[in-house]
């Protein structure tokens, strides 16, 4: 239940967004939303941690990586694309970013080379992206590969910063992390929408435009964000990477019943071929998460007060998730989900 309420909420962001962008620029469309989650976010720390305010120059420096990698780049240039694309088609495009984390990986941490399945994975991916966009001679130029290439970009933005982040020592809360991050991420948007002549006299202010705005912030943004810390600590990260995968399919059916948007048959094998490169690449976690499964569903069923536990802890000692923080939760969504997904955070 938990995984479908979050592939539904980040993947229908993805046609929200699509709607919003008729009503507000993109930039401040962005940097608006972020500001309102990031406070939100951060009030929500500061009920469940043990400390909101970062202390040091690493933990500063994890804030300022994720703002605006994470944050201001990938969503930025996400808002950009669909002016350009569909929701269903940036939705597709996205969902390379763990493919693009681990070839980021393999370049840039040395204990994290890519080996020849690797390669192979991420050529996958590449070829996905391929059959989505569909190039052709005649297309070559226009919006719709412009549009692309902004979102493909904005991938690339999110798995460098998820990247980044993994060597950089830091004990603040994830919260805390998250909502700094989101504010500092926010405040380039905010500046990026000046420089590029964005106004708010520009913002239609109708029902729509509002109910876009709200649903991205509060829905996929900050309940989105309550719901992948519970479906972590209850089915661990890989599971939660697969909704990165259940997105695209959400962003179809939503667009396809809001608007009435259809995509053709390659950008479904597009999106299977990206898939496939995922799982070529993290073969190794999914047999480790099959092998548990089998070993879990072999045990001897748990007591009744051990399973009372099982709901109220998630499986984990959620109060470790919540004030580990910094590096060792960071890592364990970066290693294995393109941090993702700090996503919505970031959808």
């Amino acid at each position: 239940m938990l995984f479908s309420m979050l592939a539904l909420c980040w993947g229908s962001s993805f046609v929200a967004i699509e709607i919003g962008l008729e009503y507000v620029p993109p930039l401040l469309f962005a940097g608006l939303r972020y500001a309102l989650a990031g406070v939100i976010v951060l009030g929500y720390a500061a009920v469940v941690t043990d400390r909101i305010r970062p202390s040091g120059l690493s933990e500063w420096l994890v804030i300022g990586v994720a703002g605006v990698f994470v944050f201001a780049l990938y969503h930025g240039l996400l808002y950009l694309g669909e002016l350009y694309v569909s929701g269903a088609v940036a939705a597709t495009i996205v969902s390379t970013a763990p493919i693009l984390t681990v070839a980021f990986a393999g370049v840039l941490l040395p204990s994290e080379r890519l080996n020849l399945l690797g390669v192979v994975g991420f050529v996958l991916g590449l070829v996905g992206v391929v059959l989505v966009v569909q190039p052709s001679s005649a297309a070559l130029g226009g919006n719709m590969v412009f549009g692309a290439m902004l979102v493909f970009a904005s991938a690339i933005a999110f798995a460098l910063g998820s990247v980044l982040v993994r060597p950089i020592e830091s004990n603040l809360p994830l919260e805390s992390l998250q909502a700094w991050s989101m504010l500092l991420g926010s405040g380039v948007l905010l500046g990026w929408a000046f420089l590029r002549g964005e106004s708010m006299a520009a913002i239609q202010l109708t029902t729509t435009a509002l109910a876009s705005y709200l649903y991205l912030t509060l829905v996929s943004g900050v309940f989105a964000f309550l719901l992948y810390f519970e479906l972590l600590d209850r089915s661990g990260a890989i599971q939660v990477n697969l909704v990165g995968y259940a997105e695209p399919a959400v962003a179809i059916g939503v667009s396809w019943i809001i608007l009435g948007s259809v995509v053709d048959s390659l950008t479904v094998v597009g999106l299977l071929t990206i898939l496939a490169g995922f799982v070529v690449i993290k073969r190794e976690a999914f047999r480790a998460l099959l092998r548990s499964q089998l070993e879990d569903r072999s045990r001897p069923a748990i007591t009744l007060d051990r399973r009372s536990d099982a709901r109220t802890d998630g499986g984990t000692n959620r109060s470790e998730v919540r004030t580990d923080g910094g590096t060792d939760c960071v890592g364990t969504r970066t290693d294995d989900d393109a941090e993702s997904y700090r996503r919505n955070g970031t959808e």
